[in-house]
């Protein structure tokens, strides 16, 4: 039980896909809106910081020194791909905003321990990297959605990293551990709490949380309760569900693009 949840309560209380039922001609609109985005940054595509499949980074360059918003995927640790979610990059792009897209390995491949060193090899090739692409080395920030919001919050601990933007995400892992999230991920008791940002001790660095408003409750209490840990206040943008809050990020104009050049 979590928070007098059973098992068929939480795989209830955490389908994202369930709650929003046109979510696959959402996330159709998503792969083709990326594909041309790609298509013009050929050059910064699939660039290599480790040596499995996925750890592989696409860059899109906005201005020369200008700041870095690395963003991290969702799907739960077990789905998706980085070259889904280059139209978020369209927001940022317009403020001069360079944006990295990091790709990582997928759960039952790796344990969350293994993505989360991931993520932190991911962040400290860009760091290295940023001159050579055009970008500042000392404005290095991160963002993910979903899977990659609790990833955003674990990667606040790196010393390159200057702030984050954290969408979304799952701060608590306890119910992942409890529901059918964790038919994949494996997760057991000792990892769950280390990989649970809402139990570690928090960055000094500026970080915001957000949400869609129309999101599944408990979406909307992860963040809620992690920004209270923060002293802080959760952000939730209104008439967004799960997958419609992006577009918040991938307008120049968006509520998200907003909190990323506060940053």
């Amino acid at each position: 039980m979590y928070r007098g949840m059973d098992r068929a309560a939480l795989d209830a209380a955490y389908n994202n896909a369930a709650a929003v039922t046109d979510s696959p001609k959402i996330v159709a609109e998503w792969e083709a809106r990326s594909a041309r985005l790609r298509a013009a940054h050929p050059d910064g595509m699939d660039l290599r910081y480790g040596k499995d499949e996925r750890n592989r980074i696409d860059y899109f360059a906005a201005r020369r020194d200008g700041p870095v918003l690395a963003f991290i995927h969702g799907g739960y640790w077990q789905n998706r791909a980085k070259e889904l979610f280059a139209f978020v990059a369209e927001g940022p792009l317009a403020w001069g905003i360079n944006v990295a897209l990091i790709g990582y390995t997928l759960a039952p491949q790796k344990r969350l321990d293994g993505i989360v060193a991931e993520i932190h090899a991911a962040l400290g090739w860009l760091h290295q990297g940023i001159p050579m692409l055009g970008g500042a080395k000392d404005k290095l920030f991160v963002s993910g959605w979903s899977a990659g919001g609790h990833l955003t919050a674990m990667a606040m601990d790196h010393p390159a990293v200057k702030g984050g933007l954290a969408i979304s995400g799952i701060y608590d892992l306890e119910p992942m551990r409890l529901s059918y999230i964790n038919d994949k991920l494996r997760l057991d008791q000792a990892e769950t709490r280390r990989n649970s940002p809402m139990f570690l001790k928090p960055a000094e660095k500026n970080l915001f949380v957000a949400y869609g408003a129309d999101e599944l409750p408990e979406l909307c209490r992860q963040s809620e309760d992690y920004a209270k840990l923060l002293n802080a206040k959760a952000i939730g943008i209104p008439r967004r569900n799960h997958f419609t809050v992006l577009e918040e990020l991938a307008s120049p104009h968006g509520a998200l693009t907003a909190l990323a050049r506060r940053l």
